[in-house]
């Protein structure tokens, strides 16, 4: 692949890709050690691994960028959000992996439009595993009881 070959508009997908991978990235690192000090192990441990999941992702973005002759820079970083109780923390998630989701769905169709196979299959096996990780979020959230929200009252984390 050489940068000269592809459509200019394909490097700023993956750039903003990479900005909202890292995003997760720390927004799921930041809530892992919230829930942790909240005595919520078993919560912790998962968004560790939704955590991993999406350094994987932004691992790829950054390989296919270095491939491509482009240096990988994730200049937007949105700001972790968290909330009062674990099902805010998944909101918030939810919220997130729905933006992600938005830009990896734009970027396979663009792809399409372009008859860039390769960058369209690329952007579309990254939007399979978001998609998946967002229905495994939302069952988590919806498993969740009231009573089991575990609300720390008006405490601001951030």
């Amino acid at each position: 692949m050489s940068s000269g070959r592809i459509h200019p508009r394909i490097p700023g997908y993956l750039g903003r890709a990479l900005s909202l991978e890292f995003s997760a990235v720390q927004q799921y690192m930041t809530q892992a050690s919230l829930v942790e000090a909240w005595g919520l192990p078993e919560a912790a441990a998962r968004l560790r691994r939704e955590m991993v999941e999406e350094m994987h992702h932004a691992d790829r973005l950054t390989q296919r960028m270095l491939a491509l002759g482009f240096a990988p820079a994730a200049s937007q970083l949105h700001p972790a959000r968290a909330g009062g109780h674990l099902a805010d923390l998944l909101r918030e998630d939810l919220r997130l992996e729905r933006e992600i989701i938005a830009l990896y769905q734009d970027a396979a169709l663009y792809c399409r439009r372009l008859g860039d196979a390769g960058h369209e299959a690329f952007f579309a096996a990254l939007l399979e595993e978001e998609i998946h990780g967002f229905h495994g979020l939302e069952q988590w959230l919806a498993s969740l009881a009231p009573e089991r929200h575990h609300d720390f009252g008006d405490r601001v984390y951030f």
